[in-house]
């Protein structure tokens, strides 16, 4: 009885990462020229690292507004400082506590320079990130000439918008 040769595992590893032949012969696909396939890999870096650097901003941006925001409360209410005595935290997380619930207070608090306010946008800022990096994806998508991942990335950032409107924000 004979056996089929064996095979090293870095043949294995070469043959795993072959296109098979049916995806190869399958029509409207093209194979890349090495200076194609390059050019893509830069695309897609950049597009990645614009992604990336959306979120990052973002991201620091809101926890920089909102530790400015904490620093006006503290600021303004000095009850707000100790940790001790007859104050009592429960009133700044009670559903009573005046923070902006429309853009409108919005604009009035930041327009009065109200530490509420200011916390509030650095988290309007937190909420709205994602939403931006969703048309950043939109862009990117254009920018690779990937017309149908565009037409369902936009698709989805006209939900996220209408979301938000038809929330009343």
């Amino acid at each position: 009885m004979t056996h089929p040769p064996l095979r090293s595992e870095a043949a294995e590893l070469h043959l795993s990462h072959q296109p098979a032949p049916e995806d190869l012969e399958r029509p409207g696909r093209r194979q890349l020229s090495p200076a194609d396939a390059a050019l893509m890999e830069q695309k897609v870096r950049k597009v990645e690292v614009a992604i990336s650097l959306v979120l990052r901003v973002g991201v620091l941006v809101s926890v920089l507004v909102i530790a400015v925001g904490l620093g006006l409360m503290f600021a303004h209410h000095r009850a707000y400082l100790p940790l001790q005595g007859d104050f009592s935290y429960r009133q700044l997380t009670s559903g009573t506590t005046p923070f902006p619930h429309s853009m409108a207070s919005l604009a009035r608090a930041l327009a009065r320079g109200d530490g509420r306010g200011v916390v509030v946008l650095g988290v309007l800022v937190l909420i709205l990130t994602p939403v931006l990096r969703v048309a950043v994806g939109v862009v990117s998508f254009l920018y690779e000439h990937d017309l149908p991942m565009a037409l369902v990335t936009l698709y989805v950032l006209a939900v996220l918008v209408g979301s938000f409107l038809l929330a009343g924000v």
